[in-house]
């Protein structure tokens, strides 16, 4: 694979993007289920906080989206997936603060939501791209939205990109915008991207709301299978909670503007197309795991010497998701009892009697089981190494050449107090 590089800027590095993100006042709609019902503002006024961006590109691009499994699902992502059945789309509109998800009129708002974009940008209403994250159960206001719309207008630039990242925050502590550049063909080309993603993550398409763009010149169905690969083994890998939202959507826009030779096929650059949007991948997967709701610390499994990559991905799943390995991070506990015990209920084909432990982090190793049997440890040391904001938790089965790594964070006490009234 050619080389890349990490470049400061987000979903409008490529060429041909620019984006915006305001306060349309949708969030001060959602902090009473009745005042929502309503379509009627907490005391009028709006919460202060970005809640509506646009994302477009000045032509029509390729496109494709992957959404979550769960089957309760957001309008938003039926209404998505129509519009892109021709693979095509010229521009995101995205709220934050209200799912609409479980809403009679949820078809309808989503349209709608779409329609004042298509006329305020002059675009085709099916070449629109929309999602929503928030609140599930409570009517979507479409007012704030309109006049959203209106004050977007005229106002989409190269810099609207981190605007745009703040304003599909829900519980994220950060915003999480990246760009990265290489060569195809001989020409620059730019991947960018924002995401958002602290709670109700979990593995299993799409983890998050995620908006990507790119100039490469790449046909629909290649982008499409391009996102599916690069997904599997980044997106796919984290949980932060093991609840899969209603909302997940990763999409991609492919504006053709650098100027490489299309891709149309699985040839070489194809392949370093998807290397490098994986790499980036892995890059938020491991944004969307540290700021898990509560967090304090970012946790990744390095799984290695499975008997595939197959099973590998089965136990580092496993074992990211496991509530008390969450919880013994969180109180840095060598504890590789809990290691063991995700590995062996995990499903995945493997010799328990081969199985290493060691956590790792900016402090130093330590190997705490050997051959699937605990050993004595400085205790000490451990938690020393445990106390650090990055740990890896590295699982050596010697039974092959697999491998795999997921990513995920610690259970804290602010994870319950942060879910407890997340709707009141």
């Amino acid at each position: 694979m050619e080389s890349y590089k990490f470049i400061d800027g987000g979903v409008t590095s490529p060429l041909g993007f620019t984006a915006n993100g305001v306060c349309a006042g949708i969030k001060a709609y959602v902090s009473s289920s009745q005042a929502a019902l309503k379509n009627e503002p907490i005391e009028g006024v709006p919460s202060g906080k970005r809640d509506l961006a646009i994302i477009y590109c000045e032509k029509q691009c390729n496109a494709a989206a992957i959404f979550t499994k769960n089957l309760v699902k957001s309008d938003t992502i039926y209404v998505t997936q129509k519009h892109l059945e021709n693979g095509k789309a010229q521009m995101v509109i995205v709220n934050s603060g209200n799912a609409n998800a479980c809403n009679p009129d949820g078809a309808e708002k989503a349209e709608a939501m779409c329609k004042l974009a298509a006329a305020a940008f002059d675009a085709d209403v099916n070449d629109v791209i929309v999602a929503s994250t928030g609140v599930i159960g409570q009517a979507l206001p479409i007012e704030p939205i309109e006049k959203g719309v209106q004050a977007l207008k005229g106002t989409l630039s190269k810099d609207g990109g981190t605007n745009a990242a703040e304003a599909i925050m829900t519980t994220d502590t950060v915003k999480k915008e990246w760009a990265v550049e290489f060569t195809l063909d001989g020409k620059t080309v730019t991947i960018g991207g924002i995401a958002k993603g602290s709670g109700m993550i979990h593995i299993n398409m799409g983890t998050t709301l995620s908006f990507v763009t790119t100039d490469a010149a790449i046909s629909s169905e290649m982008l499409h299978e391009a996102l599916v690969e690069a997904a599997d083994v980044s997106y796919n890998m984290v949980s932060v909670d093991g609840d899969t939202s209603t909302n997940d959507t990763l999409a991609i826009m492919a504006s053709g503007l650098a100027g490489n030779a299309e891709i149309t096929e699985k040839n070489e650059d194809y392949r370093t197309f998807t290397a490098v949007l994986t790499a980036a991948f892995k890059e938020v997967a491991k944004k969307l795991a540290s700021d898990g709701e509560g967090a304090s610390r970012l946790v990744i499994c390095k799984v290695n010497g499975a008997k595939d990559d197959k099973n590998a991905k089965i136990i580092a799943k496993s074992i990211i998701c496991s509530s008390l390995v969450k919880a013994a991070m969180f109180g840095a506990d060598a504890n590789c009892g809990r290691i063991l015990c995700a590995v062996g209920y995990s499903g995945a084909e493997v010799d328990v009697k081969k199985i290493d432990v060691s956590y790792k982090s900016a402090k130093g190793e330590i190997l705490v089981c050997k051959d699937g049997f605990g050993l004595a440890f400085d205790e000490d040391r451990a938690k020393e190494i445990l106390l650090e904001n990055q740990i890896d938790i590295i699982v050596n089965l010697g039974d092959g050449n697999g491998s795999a790594e997921a990513y995920g964070c610690d259970l804290t006490y602010d994870y319950v107090k942060i879910n407890g009234d997340y709707r009141t």
